[in-house]
């Protein structure tokens, strides 16, 4: 697992090992780039299911202000600050170990929003619709903020979550990609 593209380029990142944990691999990785933009402009990033922090790393080596990376085990939390520490800009990154729903709670109290969003739940435990509609509830999306989910294959989300859009998906063997826009009713 490689960082694929900017300033931390070819960078190898550390992951977890063990049968727990699904690392979004290099190919999908490109992909999702491909999909959402591949550079940004100082964005605000949430990883919400961060496991090695990934993608949130990814979106900073392109160009994203800050990422806030979350996850509830403690061995995900060493290997996200081993993988933060070889980018040597500890500072973009935001690291905390707790589930999901406390993470949505933290955020809110802090009155953060986010540009772009991660949601790469384990399988078995995925409740991505009830969290993004719990995300709109708390108002963490930016305007016109996009939101990267990856389910199993056979997980069907819908078009529409109140005002999160589908933008994209796509299929890459066990895994599916739903990308969602933002876009607040006036």
């Amino acid at each position: 697992m490689r960082v694929i593209a900017g300033n931390f380029k070819g960078r190898k990142l550390n992951s977890l090992s063990g049968d727990n944990t699904r690392p979004t691999s290099d190919k999908i990785k490109g992909s999702i780039f491909n999909m959402i933009g591949p550079y940004f402009d100082e964005e605000l990033v949430l990883d919400l299911y961060s496991g090695s922090g990934n993608l949130a790393i990814e979106a900073i080596s392109r160009g994203a202000k800050k990422a806030y990376c979350f996850d509830n085990h403690f061995k995900a939390i060493s290997v996200i600050n081993e993988n933060i520490a070889l980018t040597k800009q500890g500072s973009d990154f935001v690291v905390k170990k707790m589930d999901a729903d406390k993470g949505l709670e933290w955020l809110s109290s802090n009155k953060l929003s986010f540009d772009l969003v991660f949601l790469d739940p384990p399988y078995a435990k995925q409740t991505i619709e009830k969290q993004l509609e719990k995300m709109l509830e708390l108002e963490l999306f930016a305007p016109f903020c996009k939101v990267v989910c990856e389910t199993d294959k056979k997980v069907d989300l819908p078009e529409e979550i109140k005002e999160l859009s589908l933008s994209k998906v796509q299929s890459y063997g066990a895994t599916k990609v739903y990308i969602y826009r933002y876009q607040k009713e006036e």
